[in-house]
């Protein structure tokens, strides 16, 4: 099969408004298109390089063989292939080679949004794994607007003055109560609210929600709920990342409402100081966890079981001296005991039957154990996000970046695509000197500079050179403090007379700032 990498804008689906026609994504167009309709994906001695490179692409993933897949393949070519490479973790392919750098950089998404949504026209999104997660992730903003309008009645709010948004009025010093209490009662009267776009006001302050009062809602409510005085979650002491709390007294329903937190972050394009490990996100994906899992999210016990399994001689009974029980520590530091099998206590783990004790033993760590917990929350989960195309776009370790972006904080990506206004410019001195304070910072007082400026300490999907960051003069030399609008991303940095003022003064702020007034 011939490819060209020039339209003559005759094809079907490609008509004069489609302007994602540069060669490098006219080429994969043609050449998913072949491979969706079963044709030939050999090469050709008439392929460009472009599209050589892509074939190359496509007969790996031919070549790949996922261990699983859904019922239901979402396009015709996942169903001539009889695969699913999008979903299974455990894919001997590494899945983030078909990113294609060339595409993510110049598709324009809403044309393609457009056409996947319309079924008129060629899309890439009908073929998420070439694009990476901070594209994707514009196409969701697109579907997640578009789900907020549909949920809103128009005549309802003209008649009867309903409020467009999913509001949240919530008091600093009962904010978990005050948040779920009304969480609750809209997932069960008006459960179409959750698509609609949250607005949070903390009772007693004037900060309008553009965005900023939103995330700083989602920073505090998060720090609370995971707080180890709530019980609902424990730290993993190898990794310090959170896992259910299998003997939590909480009652279910606050499970699922955390659930929903999740889901309506997401929604909102909100990042999330979260820390679970990767295989809750392949749990929400539907996927089933196996032993290599375990070895990420709880690496002693995993990499234990794995010896176990390696262990080449016939004695395993004498050597490890294991019965088919799984035991776990109680809330007040007792030993619960639970039998993987009926009488598990006096069946002892053998050469023969030790792949049989690390199934159900990975199986009771990481579904049984916890399954009514994980249940709500999951339930909760997709409330909100059901009825978008998350899991059809994402991958597991997509959605994690999705929810928590990521903890690498390179400013130098940040200052390469800063903006300045108010009479400040990349040369300006100030501006200078604000960069090189920046960039001796540690870590974690560059979390904090973030969380100050954007209302998040993480830097997005795609890292902070997808980040919209504006530098702004707030005036001559003043005793003021450096503000910001989270909504917008926006540093008000008045022209401080020295560097040492400036940095003294944007210390203090980034150590001490809460609660939104009127700027």
């Amino acid at each position: 099969a011939v490819v060209s990498t020039q339209s003559t804008g005759d094809e079907e689906g490609y008509g004069e408004g489609d302007q994602n026609n540069s060669p490098p994504i006219e080429s994969a167009r043609r050449l998913l298109d072949l491979a969706r309709d079963g044709e030939d994906t050999d090469s050709s001695d008439e392929d460009d390089p472009l599209t050589s490179f892509f074939r190359i692409q496509m007969n790996g993933l031919l070549s790949g063989r996922p261990r699983s897949r859904r019922p239901e393949p979402i396009s015709k070519l996942f169903t001539k292939l009889g695969i699913d490479p999008l979903w299974d973790s455990h894919t001997n392919i590494d899945l983030s080679l078909f990113y294609n750098d060339n595409i993510s950089q110049e598709l324009k998404m809403d044309e393609d949004y457009i056409n996947y949504k319309s079924g008129k026209g060629f899309a890439f999104l009908h073929y998420p794994f070439v694009l990476r997660p901070h594209v994707k992730s514009v196409g969701l903003q697109f579907d997640n607007r578009i789900n907020m309008n549909r949920s809103v009645n128009p005549f309802l709010l003209l008649m009867s003055g309903e409020y467009p948004y999913l509001k949240l009025v919530v008091k600093r010093n009962n904010l978990v109560e005050d948040a779920l209490t009304h969480l609750e009662m809209v997932a069960e009267e008006e459960p179409q609210q959750l698509q609609r776009q949250l607005y949070v006001e903390f009772e007693g302050e004037e900060g309008v929600d553009e965005g900023g009062v939103s995330k700083e809602f989602f920073q505090l409510i998060i720090a609370e709920l995971f707080n180890p005085n709530y019980g609902m979650f424990v730290d993993i002491e190898d990794t310090r990342m959170l896992w259910f709390n299998p003997q939590s007294f909480e009652v279910d329903h606050n499970y699922k409402l955390i659930g929903m937190l999740l889901g309506l972050a997401v929604y909102n394009n909100i990042i999330l100081d979260i820390r679970f490990p990767t295989v809750l996100y392949q749990k929400l994906m539907g996927e089933q966890p196996d032993i290599r899992d375990l070895i990420l999210s709880h690496p002693l016990l995993g990499s234990s079981l794995q010896q176990l399994l390696d262990y080449p001689d016939d004695d395993v009974e004498d050597v490890f001296m294991l019965d088919f029980v799984a035991s776990t520590t109680g809330l007040f530091g007792e030993t619960i005991t639970h039998h993987l099998v009926e009488g598990g206590d006096s069946i002892p783990v053998t050469s023969s039957n030790k792949h049989e004790f690390v199934s159900k033993y990975v199986d009771y760590v990481l579904n049984t154990s916890i399954s009514k917990q994980f249940d709500q929350f999951k339930k909760g989960f997709d409330m909100v996000a059901s009825h978008s195309p998350l899991k059809s776009w994402f991958r597991p370790e997509e959605l994690e970046k999705l929810i928590v972006g990521t903890p690498e904080l390179d400013f130098k990506a940040l200052q390469a695509v800063a903006r300045y206004d108010n009479g400040y410019s990349a040369d300006t001195e100030i501006v200078k000197w604000f960069w090189e304070i920046t960039h001796a910072m540690t870590d974690e007082d560059k979390s904090k500079l973030l969380a100050f400026s954007t209302g998040c300490g993480r830097a997005p999907v795609g890292g902070m050179s997808e980040m919209n960051f504006i530098v702004v003069k707030n005036g001559g030399d003043s005793e003021r403090l450096p503000t910001a609008h989270t909504c917008f991303n926006v540093l008000l940095l008045p022209e401080y007379s020295s560097k040492e003022k400036l940095q003294s003064k944007l210390y203090s702020a980034i150590q001490h700032f809460e609660g939104f007034g009127m700027i």
